[in-house]
């Protein structure tokens, strides 16, 4: 469609007529045909006409522009060309059966949808459009939010390649928005939007939740993770090196502290310098949580080895809330006789992951004891046991090798100098600390001898100790199955972490400014809302599955465009949903949700428009 200017006189007067025309085919040629005429009402410069009339075209398709600004003006123009079409062209092309030039029908325009709808759905199902505006979001900023969240959910991408991938798929279709000019300049400034609020959307989100799954408060999991920077991160005061779990000890990096509940659903989040220690972050989320959430008195903190200090301890206590927590190896190796007899223990299996359908069972060993007004729970796993043997191995054979080359460079002279042995021996040592301990590593200068001693002892103590651990709580009230299977369910946060930095490519961060990097991880943490949202949901069916699964079967469920060459010298295209497949229907089931991604939207043009 374009504008054209008409003018006529009459009786002396000259009258300025502005019509909405578009080309159409016909037996003779192209010709113009008048969509509507717009009367004198004044559409600007002649060269913005043609952008006026891609507006006009848009809205009557039933597409609003997201990005650019339509003033009153403009906004009045295609409301009243609304009103003289429906006015002017009643019953016009509404016929359901028409003739179609078979050879000529095209698909085009194929969108990725199924995943989006999905998301989407659980998107409007935790009322995020409601609790974003309460955070004082405008409607484009609560849009461009969704569409940010879908994409850490379906497919990460930065925000400089985010429109592009926005573009690729249903979401203009699902959310009735034209994203054509959208610039990753617009996903910045949105950061920047959302940053403020994330606190309230935050504790919003969690009331959601607990109300419309009911989820149970009484036992909450703390646990961290680090997450690093590509380039230097100048303007981040929290970016700092530190032990990175991450493998990444050349980055800096932040620390992600994250608490969950029992049934997995995040509730409260927060970001702290990257050289923090465990145990130096647990005070200060417990008073976040306390500030978003409320704790109260007689809930449980269930917490991993890395706090588990006296410090810790007291710090639970003096909120007047439990604790279950996995001692330290120090404290474990106190109890090796009872380890080494496994007399009393109670066998119990543990359960594959929800994550990990295929793994098998692994047999438990648990045994309650009661040492004043602390319960200690003793657990000897045969799936970690041989995961600790092969791990102690596989170090032993690496530091037996280095040993060896050094002893190599010893007796050949192509080392000299005693300190310089003593410091490769250090950092040998420091390299594989889990079996350096049983080893006694000693040169003589005099003899320019490196030996290497066994301590037996020590092995065999740890080759008891084999897939073992300690836990304590304060709690009483627990049998020791109740407190293990408690504990364990702490490998929730641990799946939590592993869900963000994966699936949702949390890491590595390319923001250097510390507001966006802090939103960055919010979006991640938005969009393991609606993934833990979804998979649990599948769960309470019975299903075991991950997201990831979901989100492969339902690629093919996609939106496309049908474009149908009428005899009557139009065009019909239909912009529909195909129709889903026998295991898209099945998860929609599951889901709750609608097979219908979007209604069917009709439009007639010319020949030669699709």
């Amino acid at each position: 469609m374009y504008i054209r200017k008409t003018i006529s006189r009459q009786r002396g007067k000259t009258y300025i007529n502005y019509l909405l025309v578009e080309s159409v085919s016909t037996p003779k040629g192209p010709r113009q045909k008048t969509v509507c005429s717009l009367g004198d009402l004044s559409p600007r410069p002649a060269e913005q006409w043609l952008k006026l009339a891609h507006k006009i075209e848009s809205a009557l398709v039933g597409q609003c522009s997201l990005i650019d600004d339509t003033d009153k003006e403009t906004r009045d123009i295609i409301r009243k060309v609304k009103e003289r079409i429906q006015k002017d062209t009643p019953e016009k092309c509404t016929d359901e059966v028409i003739s179609l030039q078979v050879d000529k029908v095209e698909t085009a325009r194929h969108r990725e949808g199924g995943s989006v709808h999905v998301g989407y759905q659980f998107w409007k199902k935790l009322d995020m459009d409601n609790i974003l505006s309460k955070a004082g979001l405008s409607e484009r900023a609560r849009i461009l939010t969704c569409a940010m969240t879908l994409n850490r959910l379906i497919m990460p991408l930065s925000e400089n390649a985010m429109p592009g991938w926005i573009r690729n798929t249903a979401i203009e279709d699902i959310l009735g928005v034209d994203f054509e000019h959208l610039s990753e300049d617009a996903l910045y400034r949105n950061l920047d939007r959302l940053y403020p609020g994330r606190s309230d959307i935050e504790s919003a989100i969690v009331e959601r939740e607990r109300n419309l799954f009911n989820l149970d408060p009484t036992v909450f999991f703390y646990d961290i993770t680090s997450t690093y920077f590509e380039g230097q991160a100048k303007k981040n005061p929290k970016a700092k090196r530190g032990y990175s779990r991450d493998s990444r000890s050349d980055c800096k990096q932040v620390l992600v502290g994250l608490a969950i509940g029992r049934e997995g659903f995040p509730l409260a989040h927060e970001v702290m310098e990257g050289n923090l220690q465990d145990r130096q972050t647990l005070e200060g989320m417990l008073q976040l949580m306390d500030q978003r959430i409320g704790l109260k008195e007689g809930q449980t903190v269930v917490i991993d080895r890395g706090m588990a200090f006296e410090d810790n301890i007291k710090q639970i206590h003096n909120r007047k809330l439990h604790y279950i927590v996995a001692s330290r190896q120090t404290e474990r190796d106190e109890w090796l006789c009872e380890f080494e007899q496994l007399e009393g223990f109670e066998e119990i299996y543990r359960e594959p992951s929800p994550l990990n359908s295929f793994q098998n069972k692994s047999k438990v060993l648990i045994k309650k004891i009661q040492k004043g007004e602390m319960t200690y729970v003793l657990c000897v796993s045969s799936g970690r046991m041989e995961k600790d043997k092969a791990i102690r191995q596989k170090q032993e054979q690496r530091f037996l090798s280095d040993i060896g080359k050094l002893k190599k460079r010893i007796d050949t002279g192509r080392i000299l100098d005693e300190s310089v042995i003593n410091e490769a021996i250090g950092r040998i040592k420091e390299r594989y600390p889990r079996v350096a301990r049983y080893y006694k590593l000693k040169y003589n200068n005099q003899g320019r001898e490196l030996t290497c001693e066994q301590d037996r002892d020590r092995m065999q103590k740890a080759e008891v100790l084999d897939g073992s651990y300690l836990l304590k709580t304060d709690r009483d009230d627990l049998t020791a199955d109740e407190i293990w299977r408690i504990y364990m369910t702490l490998t929730r946060a641990e799946a939590a972490f592993r869900a963000m930095k994966s699936p949702l490519s949390e890491r590595p961060i390319f923001h250097q400014i510390e507001r966006r990097v802090e939103t960055h991880i919010f979006l991640c943490v938005l969009a393991y809302h609606l993934l833990v949202a979804i998979e649990n949901t599948l769960l309470d069916k019975g299903i075991h599955t991950s997201w990831w699964t979901v989100r492969q079967t339902l690629k093919t469920h996609q939106v496309c465009t049908i474009i149908l060459p009428a005899t009557n010298g139009k065009v019909l295209t239909i912009r529909k949903a195909s129709k889903p497949e026998p295991e898209h229907t099945e998860l929609y089931k599951l889901l709750g949700i609608s097979s219908e991604i979007i209604p069917p939207r009709k439009t007639w043009a010319s020949k030669n428009r699709k």
